[in-house]
């Protein structure tokens, strides 16, 4: 035989040329793609691989309710199952966003009744849904299964009825930080005497009492549930009943934790927490006793994630329950543990990779008790070397601090510190913190979020433009020097998505430094600094793709850009702006 191979002919040749993929093969293989960062970047491969990824497409995460509109959307991919959207810009949870802003989501129900109508889950973040969107929605998809509502407003505990009463193979309620007008727990009630699909039913963040025999029957029926989150109104003596009817649950919260039970109901509720062999998540436990707190013990050994945000309690009382959890991941707490209580952390959770401290309300509690500091911080990072996302309130940090920290803990992905006070410095040298957040984004290179605090000059931006290159979302607040602080970051971050700042001294020229980079951004928020309605206008002109929107205040300089919203769209300027929203 021939040791050199022969040289095939171009009809030959031609036919060994690799196939085509199948088109249902490429569609199989992509339904295991689950991000929708991922999936967008497939999507761009090739021609046959944008329409595989078209048709195989079940869900859509859409961050901007007016980056598309419900018609493109259904355009672009017909066969959606799950949608989930954002409205208002995150600044709406301070209370910056006026009310009836927009970020209504009845007109994307009219259009998926049409397109989508096996819809199965929807996830809204920051919209406004009304009860009539609550009765559409209920009424329009007959297969719908999921309902998720966070920090959303304009609807009441009436459209739950409907919710109950029409969607017969529901699997979750999640109901969280809404502006709700709670008309009372009747709606619970609702639900059919033969309906038992429920898997997730959250209805913590509301405040009337609930019809407890109908939540009851409700958990009795639902042999799936596995996250049951109730409300304040719900007493311990009720739990209890809850907890023996559904030992299956992965994830609870309690409401409040501060009844006195006899001895009786206290034996009995300490053994419902100890059947609860499979518990994962535990939150609530608001104004929790030392005593109470012993209850869950039992039900803490295979703890990940232990949400106390709700419970004011003290450092002593941490340290007793932290060891009974060995395996937490993720752990948020409110600042009056103070420094004893993370030092508590810092010793009892190796496998901690999450930390939130919020801070007591009202702050004259915070101020009182004395909150954390940087000590109780530095013991964090000493005792957590998995630690890689930390959101922490205090009222004061030095360089050195930071520093130590993410020395201690280089993997950082969210670092998110907010010192209370505005301008502060580092309360021992007096010097500003740039060197703090300077020494965040020169040791974690795998920075995703970060949100800077204190007296800060442009040095801090500057740092973080030279060295923060994988950052996404950077929040600002009251910081920075001159405009040259907000063009470090534009032009050295190159996969910077959101940025959000206020209070801040950036005028037109950090705004217009943006010009090559706010169609790669999701979003700019600037609020209370120094651009002017001439800037607006010039952006909008050099950038007609964007939509360049100012919200404006009673009595405020006619050429004062008070509230700057600029947002990448494919569909043009939006068409329900209140009079109040300029688009530019």
């Amino acid at each position: 035989m021939d040791s050199k191979r022969r040289k095939d002919s171009p009809e030959e040749e031609k036919k060994r040329q690799v196939l085509p993929f199948p088109d249902e093969i490429l569609e199989c293989v992509l339904g295991f793609v689950k991000s929708h960062k991922d999936r967008s970047s497939v999507s761009l491969v090739c021609k046959d691989w944008y329409t595989a990824e078209r048709w195989s497409r079940t869900h859509v995460f859409i961050g901007n309710c007016y980056s598309v509109s419900p018609e493109i959307l259904v355009r672009r991919f017909p066969n959606i199952r799950s949608v989930t959207l954002k409205g208002k810009p995150r600044f709406s949870d301070f209370n910056l966003v006026p009310p009836n802003w927009g970020a209504d989501i009845h007109a994307w129900l009219v259009v998926f009744a049409s397109a989508y109508p096996f819809l199965e889950e929807l996830r809204l973040k920051r919209m406004t849904v009304t009860d009539e969107s609550l009765e559409f929605l209920a009424k329009s998809f007959p297969n719908f299964k999921a309902l998720s509502l966070v920090s959303c407003d304009g609807f009441s505990t009436d459209g739950f009825k409907v919710i109950a009463t029409h969607c017969k193979n529901l699997t979750e309620l999640d109901i969280s930080e809404n502006g709700i007008d709670d008309a009372g727990g009747s709606w619970l009630s609702c639900f059919p005497d033969n309906f038992t699909s429920l898997e997730v039913l959250n209805f913590a963040s509301l405040n009337s009492k609930v019809n407890f025999d109908a939540l009851e029957r409700l958990v009795v029926r639902c042999k799936s549930l596995k996250v049951l989150k109730v409300n304040k109104n719900v007493t311990l003596e009720q739990l209890q009943r809850l907890l023996v009817q559904s030992p299956q649950l992965t994830e609870l919260g309690t409401g409040s934790f501060s009844q006195e039970l006899t001895l009786e109901q206290y034996s009995d509720l300490e053994n419902a927490f100890s059947n609860c062999k499979t518990l994962h998540t535990l939150s609530g436990l608001s104004e929790a006793t030392s005593l109470n707190l012993h209850l869950i013990c039992p039900a803490c050994t295979n703890l990940t994630f232990l949400n106390l945000s709700d419970a004011a309690l003290q450092g002593a009382e941490l340290a007793k329950l932290l060891p009974n959890c060995p395996l937490i991941r993720r752990l948020w707490v409110m600042d009056t543990v103070e420094d004893k209580g993370l030092e508590a952390v810092g010793f009892s959770c190796p496998l901690l990779e999450e930390l939130r401290v919020y801070p007591a309300e009202p702050f004259e509690l915070d101020a009182i008790l004395g909150g954390v500091t940087e000590l109780g911080f530095v013991a964090v990072s000493r005792g957590c070397p998995k630690l890689h996302y930390v959101l922490y309130f205090c009222r004061r940090m030095t360089n050195a601090a930071v520093a130590t920290v993410v020395k201690n803990c280089p993997d950082f992905t969210h670092f998110r510190l907010c010192i209370m006070n505005p301008w502060e410095p580092d309360y021992l040298t007096k010097e500003p913190v740039d060197e703090a957040f300077g020494a965040v984004v020169k040791t974690c290179p795998k920075l995703q979020r970060l949100a800077v605090s204190g007296l800060l000059t442009d040095l801090t931006f500057e740092y973080i433009g030279k060295y923060a290159k994988n950052l996404e979302t950077l929040s600002v607040a009251f910081a920075g020097s001159s405009d040259r602080g907000m063009q470090y970051v534009l032009g050295g971050c190159p996969k910077l998505r959101k940025l959000e700042i206020r209070d801040c001294p950036f005028g037109n020229a950090a705004l217009l430094t943006g010009l090559e980079r706010y169609e790669s951004m999701r979003s700019l928020w600037m609020s209370a600094c120094h651009v002017t309605m001439n800037g607006c206008r010039q952006l909008a002109r050099e950038m007609p793709r964007l939509n360049v929107e100012v919200i404006k205040e009673d009595g405020s300089d006619e050429n004062h850009a008070d509230k700057v919203y600029v947002y990448r769209s494919v569909a043009g300027p939006r068409r329900d702006a209140p009079p109040f929203v300029l688009t530019l």
